[in-house]
């Protein structure tokens, strides 16, 4: 298991996620790799913009763990509560023009992956999602 802990500053997305995809557990995901990339972007790029609006003890933890038959990565963060499995999904049968502005992300991240669970614990937001390999 990999942990990192990162200070989610705006600005930082792109480095926060190119750490994380460059981790043994995930660099060597082969065929997988492009879901993996999508709902880890997705997650960080949420976080790093909504869950400190005000500022403070800001942190994102991230665990990954990688078993025989699938790849699971953990999101803590201290923010506001948020379940975003809570979110309606868009209307994808509108027009772009005619959609809601988002939950597309988080919709996303529900379609790619094989399992997405979430808790609120201890001042936590915990998102796990897991990406099944395929043989």
């Amino acid at each position: 298991m990999t942990r990192l802990y990162f200070q989610p500053i705006r600005g930082k997305s792109l480095d926060i996620i190119r750490a994380i995809l460059q981790t043994e557990e995930i660099a060597s995901a082969g065929n997988v790799f492009g879901d993996i990339h999508l709902a880890t972007e997705e997650l960080v790029v949420n976080i790093v913009d909504n869950a400190y609006p005000d500022g403070g003890n800001d942190y994102l933890g991230v665990e990954i763990m990688r078993s025989e038959d699938g790849i699971t990565l953990r999101f803590r963060d201290g923010g506001i509560p948020f379940n975003p499995l809570k979110k309606d999904s868009p209307d994808t049968s509108l027009p772009i023009n005619q959609r809601k502005i988002g939950g597309l992300g988080i919709y996303f991240v529900m379609r790619k992956m094989d399992g997405v669970e979430y808790e609120y614990t201890n001042g936590e937001n915990m998102l796990t999602i897991r990406k099944n390999l395929q043989k």
